[in-house]
């Protein structure tokens, strides 16, 4: 057991730099956190513990922005920040004290140097819409959201849509990172991409500051520059998961789902290439935590294979099964293979990517599941 005097010292962290880093920046910090879900409040929790071990590098308070409901007559934020537990997303994990949840998004926004935006995707438009009329002239992002933006205009990645919504330079963390395991720091690999803005001088963030922020011993960290494969990687990965849950519940067997995760990584490389050209290194697929991993984990479960199963099983709707399973919260595979079916249709590619055609056609035109396997035979 420590001394008091050590774990004074524990507490206010080690106050000196390592050589290699301390003439490297030319400033301290400030991290926000926009996003209070589960892996919000997970990420937020390692980050707030590297910002109190490393005041050498960021200021120690963290505010997490947390969109403010109710849990038995109390606002979310106050039992945050009074029990310094996220009661409705993260139960039963301890967040540190320096971690404040705030409801004015702003508030978090401006000021930071570092913003970590992690919500459900298809809210990233109007929450970045909050946040419009803040300089983040000389500030970075680094999104963990997983999906894509379709509109008449195309397919976006969510991270040019943060660069275009707020003219904040913006990376992606993406990998095999189950909430409550990292959250309970279980050791898990993630991948970050950030490439270097366009206007960086020395001293400002790069991507060894943004290894700082989120590494822990449990929570290792690859860093690549490949911010388009990453953002693939974690956006179809959903929608593949959501097949891997039907073959789940349809009593198929593991080789089943093997080869729904077998095509669906074909697909996944396949969709970089055809939209986003020249854009995305295939190595990123099979060899980062963002790619093959995260697929691996997220068709041995979770909130998808969750939804996939129970929607096999008994035919519910949707929304139904959301309600029932997933505690306020959604699977992203529905909404992103959605998105995903309304750009091949409109670019007339549906042929070529059978497998997120059949898992889009079973879940929402009513194809029986049985007809799976020889829409996808080659």
């Amino acid at each position: 057991m420590p001394t008091p005097q050590e774990r004074l010292a524990q507490l206010r962290g080690n106050q000196d730099a390592p050589a290699s880093v301390a003439s490297k920046y030319n400033k301290r910090f400030r991290v926000g956190v926009i996003g209070s879900g589960n892996w919000g409040t997970a990420v937020a929790k390692i980050v707030a513990e590297n910002c109190l071990e490393k005041p050498y590098l960021f200021h120690r308070d963290v505010k997490m922005w947390v969109r403010e409901e109710e849990v038995s007559d109390m606002k979310l934020t106050d039992i945050i920040n009074s029990y310094h537990e996220n009661v409705k997303y993260l139960p039963e994990v301890t967040l540190p004290f320096n971690l404040f949840a705030e409801p004015d998004i702003r508030k978090v926004a401006d000021g930071a140097d570092l913003l970590v935006i992690n919500l459900p995707h298809q809210f990233l438009g109007s929450v970045c819409d909050q946040m419009k009329g803040i300089d983040f002239s000389k500030s970075s992002a680094i999104s963990c959201l997983k999906g894509i933006n379709v509109s008449a205009d195309g397919v976006e990645l969510l991270h040019d849509v943060v660069e275009k919504k707020l003219g904040l330079h913006c990376g992606v963390l993406s990998g095999a990172n189950i909430a409550s395991e990292v959250a309970r720091e279980r050791w898990s690999e993630t991948t970050i991409a950030f490439p270097l803005p366009s206007w960086y001088q020395q001293g400002d963030a790069d991507e060894n500051l943004i290894k700082e922020l989120f590494y822990r011993p449990y929570f290792h960290v690859q860093v690549s520059d490949d911010v388009c494969g990453a953002s693939i990687s974690g956006a179809l990965k959903n929608v593949v998961a959501l097949g891997a849950g039907l073959v789940e519940g349809a009593g198929w067997g593991d080789n089943a789902k093997a080869a729904v995760m077998r095509r669906g990584l074909l697909e996944m490389i396949k969709f970089g290439n055809v939209f986003f050209p020249g854009k995305c290194r295939p190595e990123t697929f099979t060899t980062e935590s963002a790619g093959v991993a995260d697929l691996i984990t997220s068709c041995a479960g979770g909130r998808n294979v969750k939804v996939g199963r129970a929607f096999a099983r008994t035919g519910k709707p949707l929304e139904v099964i959301e309600k029932e399973l997933l505690n306020g919260q959604s699977a992203q595979g529905i909404i992103t293979g959605r998105e995903v079916m309304e750009l091949l249709t409109a670019t007339k590619k549906e042929d070529e990517f059978p497998l997120l055609g059949a898992i889009y056609d079973i879940v929402h035109n009513k194809l029986h599941i049985s007809n799976l396997p020889e829409r996808i035979a080659d």
